[in-house]
């Protein structure tokens, strides 16, 4: 048995991107099709509520947003706790079997209700996939370089996010709005399944070894001496006793809750505008694709200029862009709102994950990460519930506006809480 599931072997591990570089690409390759996976539903799904359902209602097409955000925030949390007991890859794969199915009742569907339950499906799939993609690469990488890591991660997931959204754009413009999309959903279930069971290892042995070097470089270990911390203790600390985590954990609540603004609202927006189908999937595909990009450098920045600033400054600056895309009502202004909106998020995004990892030792890592991952996600219920109620009594604007205000005040919040969790080490 290789060393990477041998807990005595431990010591045989060594920490590092270049060390481990080889199963980090193949982590990038699966949360690239991660991502893909939800990227299918950014353009396609909000129209479909209306144009082959007959939904009017804003809150009741964004109803399917509510059930994966609820489901995607509770198995992040699970995930999270489950790997420091058993190991990543079982739940790597496990989501993966739980994401197949999806594509097919999107196809099949005749009813709304169906769709709401292939989100069920999908959240599973996303919690559990893009959890254990995460706490393994900084399983991997040790305590340097954990904000490169996470932009190399997010942007391998939400750059997929972008070609997907846009190829699913395009299939619906050039046939219809479903089948043809969602076939290419079925390859990329197919191929993370795949490249998790037969090419993915495990690294829990990473964070135990982490642990270990962390006990011997230090005659007193204020984070991880004695017994370790109850489930309860960490949901308390990771959500409200810590200053740096609270603050951390309520921007990534916001960053998603626009998020899912993004995904729901928007292309109800641009289509009522009188935009075609492939003007609106250009604009959908803009804003992940500028965040994925961004990412590669501002989770590597992070590491040299610290946490806090770049998770004020995106906060503010996602405010700012949705702010231009609801006071403006053409093309260009909507794409470069879009372009600006995923800057702001690529400078939150890997750095909320950065701050969690500095904050947490490896011992009970995973579990800090799944609590402030149930945060963030349930942002995309909040919001979906938020801005559909707000659209259908107010309007679409109105919604949007209220938005970028709450993302305003969210990095209000981060600049007066948090502290600096960025470390300082010799190298």
């Amino acid at each position: 048995m290789s060393a990477l599931l041998d807990p005595s072997r431990a010591r045989t591990l060594t920490l590092g991107l270049r060390a481990n570089w080889r199963q980090f690409v193949f982590l990038v390759a699966v949360n690239a099709f991660v991502g893909s996976m939800v990227g299918l539903e950014r353009t396609i799904m909000p129209l479909l509520a209306e144009r082959d359902f007959g939904l009017v209602s804003r809150t009741a097409m964004l109803s399917f947003i509510v059930s994966f955000g609820i489901v995607k925030a509770l198995a992040n949390l699970f995930a999270g706790r489950l790997s420091d007991r058993i190991g990543r890859k079982p739940i790597l794969v496990a989501g993966w079997l739980i994401g197949l199915p999806v594509p097919f009742l999107v196809i099949f569907a005749p009813s709304w209700d169906w769709i709401v339950f292939a989100n069920v499906l999908l959240g599973l799939n996303q919690g559990l996939c893009w959890s254990m993609t995460i706490i393994m690469k900084i399983d991997l990488v040790g305590p340097l370089r954990r904000g490169l890591a996470m932009g190399l991660n997010e942007a391998a997931g939400y750059g997929a996010v972008s070609l997907a959204a846009l190829a699913s754009g395009y299939l619906a413009a050039a046939y219809s709005l479903r089948p043809e999309p969602f076939y290419l959903g079925i390859v990329f279930a197919l191929a993370g399944l795949i490249l998790s069971v037969f090419f993915v290892h495990e690294t829990h042995g990473h964070a135990r070894h982490e642990t270990d070097q962390n006990a011997r470089s230090r005659s007193v270990d204020t984070k991880g001496g004695g017994p370790p911390p109850t489930f309860r203790q960490i949901f308390l600390v990771t959500s409200w006793k810590d200053r740096a985590l609270f603050a951390t954990s309520q921007a990534g609540l916001v960053n998603n809750l626009n998020d899912g603004l993004a995904w729901g609202l928007f292309p109800l927006l641009f289509a009522a505008s009188g935009l075609d189908l492939q003007h609106v999937a250009v604009l959908t595909a803009t804003y992940p694709a500028v965040w994925g990009i961004t990412q590669l450098g501002t989770g590597a920045l992070s590491d040299h200029v610290g946490r806090k600033p770049l998770i004020v400054g995106g906060m503010w600056t996602q405010a700012v862009a949705i702010g231009v895309i609801v006071a403006t009502r053409n093309f260009v202004p909507w794409l470069g709102g879009m372009a600006l909106l995923g800057v702001g998020t690529a400078l939150v995004y890997p750095t909320l994950l950065a701050a969690i990892s500095d904050v947490a030792p490896p011992e009970w890592r995973a579990s800090a990460v799944g609590v402030y991952r149930l945060w963030r996600d349930s942002g995309y219920a909040i919001g979906a519930l938020l801005a559909g109620i707000l659209a259908d009594y107010l309007g679409l604007a109105w919604a949007i506006a209220s938005i970028g205000a709450l993302t305003f005040a969210s990095g209000v919040v981060a600049n007066l809480l948090m502290y600096e969790t960025l470390k300082r080490k010799e190298t």
